[in-house]
């Protein structure tokens, strides 16, 4: 019996703390601490369904006492039947038209920020305007390619955007079904194969100075081994500075001077250069693009998405990417490479950059 206690209480210990900890979470990562228009949209109406859940629940639990107080079996009443109201016209109509008008106060503002979100007419415009931003997103296994097709810019694993601004979004996948997600900003919307879905999210400048100048992204569909590593960095910037860095991308050429790296670069165009570029104004078709677009790689903070970024991990993914996401496309696809031969291709890597 003790041991019993014990156990339940530790159960109901942890369950607690289970629940707490539930609702906490780093602003770059938190759908609790929303990050754009967006999101406060979603936010909102979490809370309004919420409010209206408990509010049935209190009111359901306050009448279930009154019954079974009420109620109850009474010493030298064990025959006595309570007066029967089955049938009753005012208690039909009461709980009918109750949970109607819960669920019109819930509907309405719902569906009022549907239409609000999908939206997307200034993207679609033929003669778009100039400061409309949109971002091509092609998801694959397990990495994001962010094409700016208006600048003839493309990225991967790093979006950058303006902030305080809607940013327009078309979204597809190239192998099978994904979801694009930012938790702090907004979404999620899935990524097919087969059709394109639209829309956006704006970025609040205060909240991304909060959250340190980076959110995550996540794959939120269910695509393979190393679906929960399929992350994305965002990095959003005043207006001025996504401009500046337009123009440095579209400028970006790789200069490599060190001697080791020059010997990396000979090993990646002859082992890599087939599916990785390394220039950001890449204009190849989109299906020859197989693999992430390394053009800022030295600039990145994050290796696959994951890893911290410096040599020690890149040696790691160069010498077993399968170790790291298993099921990537990337594991087997070229030789084994000797030690020397990782180690010019990782300081040829790493000197990938913008500036």
């Amino acid at each position: 019996m003790k041991k019993w206690l014990l156990n339940w209480r530790l159960f109901s210990l942890f369950s607690v703390m289970a629940l707490l900890l539930a609702g906490c979470g780093k602003p770059f990562l938190s759908t609790l601490q929303p990050a754009g228009e967006v999101a406060d949209m979603q936010y909102s109406l979490m809370l309004l369904s919420t409010a209206i859940m408990v509010l049935v629940i209190i009111v359901v639990t306050i009448i279930f006492v009154y019954v079974v107080v009420r109620f109850r079996q009474r010493k030298g009443e064990e025959k006595k039947i309570p007066k029967q109201v089955e049938g009753s016209h005012t208690l039909e109509i009461v709980w009918t038209v109750i949970p109607i008008i819960l669920l019109i106060i819930l509907a309405v503002p719902t569906v009022s920020a549907t239409f609000k979100l999908a939206d997307v007419k200034p993207m679609n415009k033929e003669k778009r305007d100039k400061h409309t931003v949109v971002v091509n997103v092609r998801a694959n296994l397990y990495w994001w390619e962010f094409e700016y097709p208006d600048y003839g810019i493309i990225t991967s694993q790093e979006l950058v955007v303006p902030t305080n601004e809607r940013v327009y979004f078309n979204l597809k996948a190239s192998d099978v079904k994904h979801s694009f997600w930012i938790p702090a900003v907004g979404g999620k919307m899935d990524t097919n194969t087969d059709n394109k879905n639209q829309f956006w999210l704006e970025f609040d400048q205060k909240a991304t100075d909060k959250a340190g100048g980076i959110f995550y992204g996540k794959c939120a569909e269910l695509c393979g081994p190393s679906h929960a590593l399929m992350d994305f960095k965002v990095k959003p910037l005043p207006r001025a500075d996504f401009d500046q860095w337009v123009e440095k991308m579209k400028n970006a050429k790789p200069v490599v001077t060190d001697s080791v790296a020059k010997e990396g670069e000979a090993i990646f165009n002859k082992s890599c250069i087939g599916c990785h570029a390394v220039s950001p104004v890449d204009k190849r078709p989109e299906q020859a693009r197989t693999a992430p677009n390394l053009a800022n790689f030295g600039d990145r903070t994050r290796i696959a998405g994951i890893l911290d970024h410096n040599e020690e991990n890149l040696k790691k993914w160069l010498k077993d990417p399968n170790s790291v996401k298993p099921g990537n496309k990337m594991a087997g696809t070229y030789g084994n490479l000797t030690d020397d031969q990782i180690n010019a291709l990782t300081k040829y890597l790493m000197s990938l950059k913008v500036e």
